[in-house]
């Protein structure tokens, strides 16, 4: 679920890296044990491509917002300096992140298939980063639901 009216420039550039095929492939590369998984980095890529590196140094601006991160909510991941945030993203696994709320750009939570961001979050790290790469096979757009 996308939140295009608290982060468009965020919801829009997410969506476009998935539309095009630029996250495919890509490695969940930090894993924080019970708080995220993030994923986004396009260097992590099996091929990575011209196109790949151009977009990768593409800022977006920030859009911090009143969504509060809970647990599955999607957010960008940037430098403490801001409008630092390219292509990089976590999911929060913990409960709760109060502390993030009003600083980075909720634009989207997980609505099915929390078991895979839990399952990635309990792999094996060293320093926050996977022993073992686990990668997005593929990204993908999808309609709404009608609701």
């Amino acid at each position: 679920e996308m939140f295009p009216e608290s982060a468009p420039e965020t919801v829009r550039s997410f969506l476009n890296l998935a539309a095009t095929g630029l996250l495919d492939t890509t490695a969940f590369s930090r894993v924080v044990p019970n708080f995220v998984v993030q994923g986004g980095n396009l260097s992590t890529r099996e091929k990575y491509t011209n196109e790949a590196a151009e977009r990768a140094r593409r800022t977006i601006p920030d859009e911090p917002n009143q969504i509060k991160h809970e647990r599955g909510i999607l957010s960008m991941a940037r430098s403490d300096e801001p409008n630092t945030a390219t292509t990089h993203f976590f999911i929060l696994v913990a409960p709760t992140a109060s502390y993030l709320d009003g600083k980075f750009a909720a634009f989207g939570r997980v609505t099915r298939g929390m078991e895979v961001v839990d399952a990635i979050n309990k792999m094996p790290v060293e320093n926050e980063k996977p022993a073992k790469p686990a990668r997005l096979t593929r990204a993908v757009v999808a309609p709404c639901a009608a609701k």
